[in-house]
């Protein structure tokens, strides 16, 4: 077994900035750096107090980002933003897309920096595959679940590979045909159903559903 990475970073943007952000930020670095952890998932937090839209914000963001790649390079750790769905846009995040998280790449110009990959929050962009070929090899990591097709709760009712609407295999393809060779992570919120079952079992139904859909 082995640590295949650690989320998350301190929110690094938006109104639930903590006051000594860099702090906790390198923090979270030294912890995935001490777990033997190659990547640090970096959920960038929502839109900065007094602007609209994100662009600004996306500004601020590649700026923090840039405090932090060389501490985390300093001790083989890799940073990978991860675009949330745009539900999550405002409180959450300021990045709703690969192209989104590959402008901030581009902005920073750090080789450490690249992107996580999450069915739940990239599985309805069409641009998907395009987007992934242009990232290559920034895409850091790839997280497996399924989009519920009436899904009840918008952070906690993630649903088993098989079970929602998201082209599971195509979505695989278009991070491997990048280049991707690494995990395929599961990751599973799921309050009212499978947090309830023995984990035994859920890592059976994992297995099967791998196999069968992804």
């Amino acid at each position: 077994m082995e640590v295949t990475g650690l989320c998350r970073t301190p929110y690094l943007v938006g109104s639930e900035l903590p006051p000594h952000w860099l702090d906790e930020a390198k923090a979270s670095i030294d912890m995935t750096a001490g777990l033997g952890a190659s990547v640090l998932t970096i959920v960038t937090g929502g839109t900065e107090p007094r602007t609209k839209g994100v662009l600004e914000t996306q500004k601020i963001l590649a700026e923090r980002v840039s405090q932090m790649t060389e501490y985390a390079a300093d001790r083989d750790v890799d940073l990978a933003l991860e675009p949330l769905n745009p539900m999550f846009g405002g409180n959450r995040t300021c990045i709703m897309t690969v192209r989104d998280a590959l402008r901030i790449c581009d902005m920073v110009g750090a080789d450490n920096l690249g992107v996580a990959v999450d069915v739940y929050h990239v599985w309805w962009d069409s641009d998907l595959r395009a987007s992934c070929a242009e990232a290559g090899d920034k895409i850091f990591g790839y997280h497996l679940c399924d989009w519920l097709e009436n899904t009840g709760d918008m952070l906690l009712d993630r649903g088993m590979m098989g079970d929602g609407v998201a082209d599971l295999r195509d979505i695989r393809s278009c991070v491997e045909d990048a280049g991707y060779s690494g995990f395929c992570e599961v990751e599973i919120f799921s309050v009212q159903k499978w947090w309830k079952r023995s984990p035994e079992d859920i890592l059976k139904v994992i297995v099967d559903r791998f196999k069968e859909h992804c």
